[in-house]
């Protein structure tokens, strides 16, 4: 092993026996029950609520899968997306937080999303218990493998090692961690790895400005390449068989192509993702006191910007460094490993290792959160709420590390599935909660006539357009060539208001609960 990568494995490895450390730290406290284990105690403070939900969505795809599409086709994606993404950050936070801390506990203190969904309708049979962690179980499975995919690119870029093997090193190490510490532990590590991931953020960025000779330089470097920083235009790479063609070492582009007003609205409903992230939504049910929601927006609101704004930067000022220096960045693939080479190159090795672990870091900060709702999920949800009323704590906390571990398996098969964009399999997942959840988290909070037949019929088409869309309408072309979570968002509203018009209104008791939850402080 060479010296350099000796010294980039002590570093990495310091950082996460500290967050193995965290896990055994909370450990004893988390296993008292499943409140406790599940959503600490409604005890967040609020810089552990705002930076853990930012930290646990934005996942490797920060690090690794934004910077990767800015890099390989400039501007425009890339920044539509973030924008997107700032946009329903702000208004997640300033709109849902509070509602939704209140009315969750007014429901009879639900402690998970589906939980939640039935006890806000008094799901009595629990259908809309089982429809909610069924789709959970699905597109969580597939977000949790983006995040092995994340561990697997980078420790075989690092250290040349076995994809198979760093994949499973990866998922193994989150999962020792969470099974230990339950969310306490998950909200206590993505504390410090959101404060890591933004620093790490920022200081590449730095270093590729000054190394790629400020201003002038990138300006005059990326000159070259058509319509890579056209906000409203996209570079178009001349790619054979995935790679992009070069010629002495310098990459070729087409002239580029434009970015529509359809393409912008598509890729900025990234942003409506956000209404139905449980990984999310579930830290604003844990923040101690709704008083605290206000500072949690404002720390979230910054981090984001400071996060995605550096993390589109990378990208750009990468290409404009690295240009035909690497042949590992010649593929939308092989593009998502900009900041880890950018790193390796401007830091010393230990250094390097550090700053590198900002991408373990979102990586285990989200898949970690991922594997914890799952398994709240089932555990709670489906084994104690429908099979056994009466299970008791322990055993509801041994079904849940055992849907950890079997969520950890199929995370593993479909990180090795093939498919080997970060951003793209991200997408999928985030378009899928999202429109399965995000209108009826909505609807739920603020529209007191929505019944319970809505809520199921809005769930269910949400999460069926969106695969629907994705594997077949989109393959139509034309105007069906947008993010899938556009169209299946809006048919999932559409379903709820009409159904909800069409069937019996609440019962008396819902809506005292609901005019309840509009003025509640906890």
């Amino acid at each position: 092993m060479e010296a350099a990568n000796a010294q980039s494995i002590i570093g990495m490895g310091a950082y996460l026996v500290i967050m193995i450390i965290i896990g055994l730290w909370y450990a004893r406290r988390s296993n008292a029950d499943p409140e406790e284990y599940f959503l600490a105690k409604r005890g967040f403070g609020p810089w552990m609520a705002a930076i853990s939900a930012e930290a646990s969505d934005m996942s490797g795809w920060l690090l690794m899968g934004l910077p990767g599409v800015a890099y390989f086709t400039g501007y425009g994606e890339a920044f539509w997306t973030a924008l997107g993404l700032f946009i329903g950050t702000w208004v997640n936070w300033a709109l849902v937080a509070k509602r939704l801390r209140s009315y969750s506990q007014i429901a009879d203190n639900a402690i998970t999303l589906p939980e939640f969904f039935s006890k806000r309708y008094h799901d009595k049979r629990r259908v809309l218990l089982a429809a909610a962690a069924l789709i959970s179980l699905i597109f969580f499975s597939i977000y949790v493998g983006a995040q092995f995919l994340t561990f697997g690119k980078l420790f075989s870029y690092i250290f040349n090692a076995n994809m198979v093997a760093m994949v499973i090193l990866g998922a193994a190490i989150v999962m020792i961690y969470t099974l230990l510490g339950g969310f306490m532990a998950v909200g206590m590590t993505d504390l410090i790895q959101g404060i890591l991931m933004v620093c790490a953020l920022i200081l590449v960025l730095i270093f590729a400005f000054f190394h790629a000779g400020g201003v002038s330089g990138i300006s005059a470097n990326l000159a070259n390449f058509p319509r890579f920083t056209d906000f409203f235009g996209i570079a178009t790479p001349e790619v054979s068989n995935g790679v992009q063609r070069t010629v002495n070492g310098v990459p070729l582009f087409g002239p580029g192509a434009d970015y529509g007003f359809l393409t912008i609205v598509s890729t900025m409903a990234w942003g409506l993702g956000y209404f139905g992230m449980p990984q999310v939504l579930i830290r604003f049910m844990a923040v101690k006191k709704t008083s605290m929601i206000r500072s949690s927006r404002n720390i979230a609101v910054i981090w984001c910007f400071l996060a995605q704004t550096a993390a589109v930067l990378i990208g750009i000022i990468g290409r404009a460094f690295l240009a035909g220096q690497s042949d590992q960045l010649l593929s939308a693939s092989g593009a998502e490993n900009v900041f880890v080479i950018l790193a390796v190159r401007f830091f010393p090795p230990i250094l390097a290792g550090v700053v590198i672990s900002g991408i373990l870091a979102a990586s285990m900060s989200s898949s970690d959160s991922y594997m914890l709702i799952v398994a709240s999920s089932l555990a709670n949800d489906i084994y104690k709420d429908i099979f056994k009323k009466k299970a008791s704590d322990t055993e509801v906390m041994w079904v849940a590390r055992l849907t950890m571990l079997t969520v950890t398996i199929f995370g593993i098969i479909i990180a090795l599935s093939g498919n080997q964009s970060i951003f793209r399999v991200v997408s999928y997942a985030w378009a899928g909660l999202g429109a399965a959840f995000g209108p009826l988290v909505l609807f739920s909070l603020f529209w007191k006539r929505t019944t319970f037949p809505a809520a199921v019929a809005g769930m269910l088409t949400g999460g069926i357009t969106v695969v629907l869309w994705k594997n077949v309408i989109a393959k139509a072309g034309g105007v069906f060539v947008v993010y899938e979570l556009l169209p299946a968002f809006v048919l999932s509203c559409l379903v709820i208001w009409i159904v909800s018009l069409r069937t019996r209104k609440p019962s008396k008791e819902i809506e005292e609960e609901f005019e309840k939850a509009k003025t509640a402080e906890f």
